[in-house]
């Protein structure tokens, strides 16, 4: 997944409001767009180093997205309108060994009546739901973990690959850890209880959990290390 738009580095001052991030560049301070509801919980430091996009369109109100922090001395993703692109990339580069490389991809599939996974796959044998999930906590050394918050929109997607699976369908949760620096990943139970049951009982129907990481570079960020996955017991 490449930039469309060149890397600016600043420094980080603060988010507020969820969705607004002031950021220094050399001796001024601009507002930039966070694309990120989470919580972000470790990433937040004042100073931390940061890049930023611009939009040249001229009716946005904020001219400046945040893409990446560097959390000693480790880059994050934090973009998560970015994620589903990372992982769109992989799947056509089929660095995803899981699926066939003729398999189809399409985008956003509805299923049932009020669920929309982010991909569906099918070959001639397969026919495969895969959701998506952006991982950036960090709280241990070399271990990512999700939810950084409580989610009951992702625990509503796991129930539904369960249904998923239930009616035929092959179904997938890809983690996308947009860190460096992490070896294994887990689930927060301690953030997120409901989460963490909910995932146990899918792995119990056959939901297939997958985890990687991320490079980074100045032109995109790209599908890296498959990741292990630690289930809670």
């Amino acid at each position: 997944m490449k930039f469309t738009k060149p890397l600016i580095k600043g420094k980080l001052i603060k988010r507020y409001k969820r969705f607004f991030t002031d950021v220094k560049i050399g001796n001024e301070i601009v507002t930039a767009h966070c694309p990120n509801t989470g919580s972000m919980s470790g990433l937040l430091n004042k100073n931390n180093k940061v890049w930023i996009t611009k939009s040249l369109n001229l009716k946005r109100k904020l001219k400046f997205t945040l893409q990446i922090i560097e959390d000693k001395n480790s880059k994050v993703g934090v973009n998560t309108h970015l994620t589903n692109k990372i992982v769109f990339d992989a799947l056509q580069k089929n660095l995803i060994k899981n699926f066939n490389k003729n398999v189809k991809i399409a985008r956003e599939k509805v299923f049932g009546t009020n669920t929309r996974f982010d991909f569906f796959l099918k070959d001639k044998n397969n026919k495969s739901f895969l959701e998506v999930k952006n991982v950036t906590l960090k709280r241990r050394n070399g271990i990512a973990e999700f939810p950084d918050s409580i989610t009951t929109r992702g625990t509503k997607h796991l129930n539904e690959l369960i249904n998923a699976t239930k009616k035929g369908f092959n179904a997938y949760l890809l983690f996308l850890i947009q860190r460096e620096d992490c070896s294994k990943f887990e689930i927060a139970k301690d953030i997120d209880i409901e989460y963490s049951k909910a995932l146990t009982k899918a792995v119990k129907h056959n939901v297939k959990i997958l985890c990687y990481d991320c490079k980074f570079s100045s032109k995109g960020i790209v599908l890296n290390n498959k990741i292990r996955f630690l289930i809670n017991e």
